[in-house]
């Protein structure tokens, strides 16, 4: 059992969780991209600590690089209107791109994203989400290829997911207690 964190309301995936669901997605990944030109693309900062761990799992042959954006919204919420703070230095051209996320939400900056790169000519590009938030009444405006779990739609943090930047290095992720972020 994981020490909880005196902001954490309970934990929802713990560190063994995690590593059964990175496990899974790098094998599929694997299958999936054999003999291909992959290329994974964090988008900095949430998604850090899943692709490093991902792509240790993943045994073919990768690249990796990273953005950075930056959308405009109320702060708990996307607008959807991106800003890229921080663009690829790789050509991904003809290559195989996987975008790695830590958390798929409205899936609004995502989309924006997708169709920023779609440009840029890519062989492939899919999205590998490690979690997928199960919001009622609202369909995602990107549909992932590869979904690490689904979680409630609660203020989820740990394992790279942030609330002001605190809690990324939590080992487990869970859902922060309201008081906290209200």
């Amino acid at each position: 059992m994981e020490a909880l964190h005196p902001d954490v309301e309970k934990v929802l995936f713990t560190e063994d969780d995690i590593k059964e669901i990175v496990s899974r997605l790098g094998k599929q990944i694997t299958e999936d991209y054999a003999g291909k030109d992959l290329v994974l693309i964090a988008v900095l900062r949430g998604a850090v600590v899943f692709m490093g761990d991902l792509m240790r799992t993943i045994e073919s042959p990768l690249a990796i690089d990273f953005m950075a954006v930056s959308s405009y919204g109320d702060g708990t919420k996307s607008s959807g209107v991106v800003r890229i703070v921080k663009d690829l230095d790789m050509d991904i051209k003809g290559r195989d791109v996987l975008i790695v996320e830590d958390i798929l939400d409205s899936g609004l900056t995502l989309k924006y994203l997708m169709k920023s790169l779609s440009h840029r000519q890519p062989a492939s590009l899919e999205v590998a989400a490690f979690l997928w938030k199960d919001v009622k009444g609202r369909t995602t405006a990107v549909n992932p290829k590869y979904v690490g779990a689904h979680c409630p739609d609660e203020f989820v943090v740990g394992y790279g997911l942030d609330f002001a930047e605190r809690y990324r290095n939590l080992p487990f992720v869970g859902v922060l207690k309201p008081e906290v972020y209200s």
